[in-house]
């Protein structure tokens, strides 16, 4: 929180209760000093805070499961959250997708593979490369 209290960061947020998240400008810095472009995995929110901040220059890609239902089954079988965690992160699911139509492009998330080369292809696209 130090950090926050500095201006260290871009963005950054409580994602869930007691777990905080952020992209540290310095980081950010060191990307671009190098003349690369940055590309951010990172929620909703967040992503919506560093497109309110870059505007034109930034694209803002959101990425969507096939339905809820689906995107639940998936955490299941990953076998890596607790109920109480897949809880959550389908109610903040739900809440998410109404922001789909505040981002430049979504990508439909059914086949992992052509949501990958989908996604590769809209950044190439806007970079001009």
């Amino acid at each position: 929180m130090q950090r926050v209290d500095n201006n260290e960061f871009l963005e950054w947020e409580e994602v869930y209760a007691g777990t905080h998240y952020g992209t540290l400008k310095s980081e950010v810095e060191k990307i671009w000093a190098r003349g690369k472009a940055v590309i951010f995995d990172i929620d909703v929110e967040g992503g919506l805070n560093l497109k309110n901040q870059f505007r034109q220059t930034s694209l803002g890609v959101f990425v969507m499961p096939p339905s809820i239902k689906i995107l639940e089954q998936r955490l299941k079988k990953r076998s890596t959250d607790s109920e109480e965690s897949i809880a959550r992160r389908i109610a903040k699911a739900e809440k998410e997708l109404k922001t789909a139509e505040l981002f430049d492009v979504f990508i439909l998330n059914e086949n992992l593979d052509e949501a990958c080369k989908r996604a590769e292809e809209v950044v190439k696209e806007f970079l001009g490369i």
